[in-house]
C-alpha cells in the first residue's frame, strides 16, 4: 500500500506521519509568558539535529484561531527550556497539553515545581530528569500559509539527574535510569523505554575481517 500525499487531506497526512515516525521524544517546553509567569506545553515533533554545536529543533503547529503561546514567547524572548518527560510526570505533561487561555499557568494547574536555570531566564521543571537550556537560533516557516514553524535552538546548558550519570568525565549517561517516555501514534498513545537492546557499530575493517570476500586473503 502506498499513499500519494498530494491527494490526501493534511489531517490524514498528519495521522500517517505520527503513526509511522515512532517513538518520538517529547519536548516539554517552558517559556516565560511576558507577565512574570511561565507557559508549559509538550511537542513531539522534536529531536536533536547536531551534537557539535548542540542544536535542537522543535516543530510547532498553529491552531486555527491564534499562534501558540510557546511560539509567541520564544519569538519575544529568544530563549526557553526543553524538559524531558519521565513516566512519573506523564499525567502532568498530558495536562499541560490542554488549550488553557494565555493567562493560565499550566505549571500551576499541574502542580509542577520549577528550578532556576543557569544561562537563561526561563526556569526548568525541577522533577524532569534531563533538561536543555536553549537560545533561539532561527524560526523556519514550513510551507505556504500553513502556520507551521520549525524552531532551531542552540543548547547552552544541559541538566541531567545525578544518579543517571555513569562517568562524569566522559559524559556517559545511563538512559534507562531517566525513565523517559515517548510518543506513539496520535491520539494519546505513548511508550516506555523499559526494553532496550545493544548493537555495536562496526568499522569497515572490522566488517571485512568478519566477512572475508571470495579471492581476498584471510
Amino acid at each position: 500500500m502506498h499513499f500519494d500525499v498530494a491527494t490526501l487531506d493534511g489531517s490524514l497526512c498528519y495521522k500517517l506521519m505520527t503513526s509511522l515516525v515512532v517513538p518520538r521524544p517529547i519536548a516539554w517546553l517552558v517559556t516565560n509568558d511576558g507577565a512574570g509567569g511561565q507557559n508549559a506545553a509538550p511537542f513531539s515533533f522534536f529531536n536533536c539535529f547536531s551534537g557539535d554545536p548542540p542544536v535542537l529543533c522543535i516543530g510547532i503547529g498553529r491552531p486555527a484561531d491564534r499562534r501558540k503561546d510557546s511560539l509567541a514567547n520564544i519569538e519575544r524572548d529568544r530563549e526557553f527550556v526543553v524538559n524531558m518527560v519521565p513516566e512519573e510526570l506523564a499525567e502532568q505533561m498530558n495536562l499541560t497539553a490542554t488549550d488553557f487561555p494565555p493567562q493560565w499557568s499550566e505549571l500551576s494547574v499541574a502542580g509542577l515545581e520549577t528550578a532556576p536555570s543557569v544561562a537563561v531566564a526561563v526556569p526548568r521543571i525541577a522533577a524532569s530528569p534531563a533538561a536543555f537550556e536553549c537560545r533561539l537560533r532561527e524560526i523556519l516557516p514550513v510551507g505556504q500559509g500553513s502556520g507551521n514553524m520549525i524552531v532551531v535552538a542552540d543548547v547552552a546548558v544541559i541538566h541531567v539527574r545525578d544518579d543517571a550519570i555513569t562517568n562524569l568525565e566522559r559524559c556517559h549517561v545511563d538512559g534507562t535510569k531517566l525513565g523517559i517516555v515517548g510518543r506513539m501514534q496520535s491520539p494519546g498513545r505513548y511508550v516506555r523505554l523499559h526494553d532496550t537492546f545493544e548493537m555495536r557499530q562496526a568499522t569497515f575493517g572490522q566488517w571485512q575481517a568478519a566477512n572475508p570476500q571470495p579471492g581476498e586473503p584471510d
